[in-house]
């Protein structure tokens, strides 16, 4: 089962991610640096991350640009909840985004910046699934 989830994470290397569209390099309703644990080496890893659209991007540095390749993107149409991780990482300034089928957990520099993530996050969350019931 772990060699098989392995397997279908290493597939996705090398591919490009869905932007919907989304001018990410413009704009963004929130940016900004974080800690986010890889999904196939579980290392703690930090990315400049975007959030417009109801999309959440992430990227190796800050410098984004319309050429800049995402490293990845989680939809908000497909989140549940955003939520304080504390009880996961022993980190106040940490929280999780659970999406259908996976969660992610983001450690910030501070609790502030992790209570305005959650907040823009929250929002989205709450955008995206008033506009997916209609």
């Amino acid at each position: 089962m772990v060699f098989g989830t392995l397997l279908a994470s290493l597939s996705q290397v090398g591919k490009e991610h869905d932007t919907g569209g989304v001018e990410f390099w413009r704009e963004p309703m929130r940016a900004g640096w974080l800690m986010k644990q890889g999904d196939v080496i579980r290392t703690w890893r930090r990315r400049w991350f975007v959030l417009k659209d109801g999309k959440l991007f992430w990227f190796l540095d800050s410098n984004v640009t319309p050429a800049s390749k995402t490293r990845g993107v989680i939809d908000m149409r497909y989140c549940l909840s955003s939520t304080s991780a504390v009880d996961k990482t022993g980190n106040e300034a940490s929280f999780e985004i659970t999406c259908m089928g996976e969660s992610h957990v983001f450690v910030c520099e501070t609790v502030a910046e992790k209570d305005a993530w959650l907040s823009s996050v929250g929002a989205c969350i709450a955008r995206a699934s008033r506009s997916f019931a209609h």
